[in-house]
């Protein structure tokens, strides 16, 4: 089932070939687009040259390209240099950035074992002291006894009392 579904080499190869030949004529159909597409731009966008037959239109002509080329210098190097302007200040700012990192570098903290009261007077000072021990803020409260509670502790053990009982009991039957 595996030998069916392979290809032979004769079959793989033809049909490299099949791929390649569509890939360059497609290859060069976009060539021919684009070559069409160039030549359309240049015809809209640069006007068609007259050549003047005299020199001084000649000499007209070259001023005028000067004056264009002039123009658009100008245009680059105003741009040019407020680019330059723009990056220096962006460098400048980096590097007090990266300065201002360099000097506050900071500390590896390290796990410090301090009790409550022990913090508390580090962060306050030494003007506060604050007692974090709860247990001795609680109010204690003295049990009192009541007499009440006290005679019916004493009454004792159950057992006494049923004996007592089954005495009078006997009372009654003799």
């Amino acid at each position: 089932m595996a030998d069916e579904k392979r290809l032979s080499a004769r079959r793989k190869h033809t049909l490299k070939g099949c791929m390649l030949l569509v890939a360059t004529n497609l290859l060069d159909a976009e060539s021919h687009v684009k070559v069409g597409e160039r030549e359309k731009f240049l015809e809209d966008k640069v006007p068609p040259l007259e050549v003047p037959y005299s020199k001084d239109e000649l000499m007209e002509l070259c001023q005028k390209l000067h004056e264009q080329i002039d123009i658009s210098e100008e245009e680059r190097y105003s741009i040019e240099f407020k680019l330059n302007m723009v990056l220096n200040e962006v460098r400048d700012l980096n590097i007090k950035i990266v300065d201002l990192r360099g000097k506050f570098k900071r500390p590896r903290l390290k796990k410090v074992r301090m009790s409550a009261d022990a913090m508390l007077k580090a962060l306050l000072g030494s003007k506060h002291t604050v007692n974090m021990d709860l247990r001795a803020n609680l109010k204690q409260v003295k049990k009192e006894v009541k007499e009440e509670d006290k005679q019916l502790r004493d009454v004792g053990d159950w057992r006494k009392n049923i004996e007592d009982k089954s005495d009078r009991k006997k009372m009654f039957d003799s």
